[in-house]
């Protein structure tokens, strides 16, 4: 029970649409018509500007790290229920039943869960995204270069002990495999040389109008 418990209580906050419901409520459009037509933080950002690309990425961090904090909370001595709660908050985030099961690539909500479960690690990798970022301006490329080498900072800080490092270590792994996956058109586009690079500078759409106005969404095949 403790471990169905879980799955449910990470699914149901990852599959909270942070991105589509403020778009729709505050900027009254549907994010999955603008931009990359994707439910991610970085799709706010081409389409809305940085304040709600910065509540959007806030909301899905905090969303991974609750599920987490929660079952760990709840069921102490049972430690794989963290894995499963992490597992099902990703699964929650990209495959949401709020939005006919659609949703984002997972990385923001990835790294909430890794927050939790290893933050000295999601820090190392959080750097390397940041690092990565400036030097190429490509979110894809960022994200999938951080989420590679976090099992690699996870294995090394060994955060949680002999006993469980290794399962996490497994667990970072697969996730990683699950981040390149969902990039994978991305990186069709990257070997192409037609993968979007971030606007540092943007100029936000209007609250109540249209992302035809903002010029990063041109970048976007």
């Amino acid at each position: 029970m403790p471990y169905l418990s879980a799955a449910v209580i990470g699914y149901l906050f990852g599959s909270i649409p942070t991105a589509y419901w403020l778009c729709l409520l505050v900027y009254r459009l549907n994010i999955f018509e603008h931009g990359s037509r994707n439910m991610g933080a970085t799709n706010v950002y081409r389409v809305l500007g940085n304040r709600p690309f910065a509540v959007t990425l806030a909301i899905d961090v905090l969303k991974g790290m609750a599920a987490v904090l929660i079952c760990a909370a709840a069921w102490p001595t049972i430690p794989a229920v963290v894995f499963i709660a992490a597992a099902a908050a990703l699964c929650g985030h990209t495959l949401s039943f709020w939005v006919k099961f659609k949703g984002g690539k997972g990385v923001a909500t990835g790294l909430g869960v890794f927050m939790a479960l290893a933050g000295k690690s999601a820090l190392a990798s959080l750097a390397v995204f940041m690092i990565v970022l400036l030097a190429s301006r490509m979110v894809s490329m960022s994200s999938m270069l951080a989420a590679v080498l976090l099992p690699v900072f996870i294995y090394h800080f060994n955060e949680l002990g002999e006993i469980y490092n290794p399962y996490l270590t497994g667990f970072a792994t697969i996730i990683a495999m699950f981040v390149i996956f969902k990039h994978r058109t991305n990186i069709q586009r990257i070997f192409r040389g037609e993968e979007a690079k971030l606007a540092w500078r943007h100029t936000s759409a209007n609250a109540g109008g249209s992302a035809a106005t903002s010029p990063a969404v041109e970048d976007i095949k």
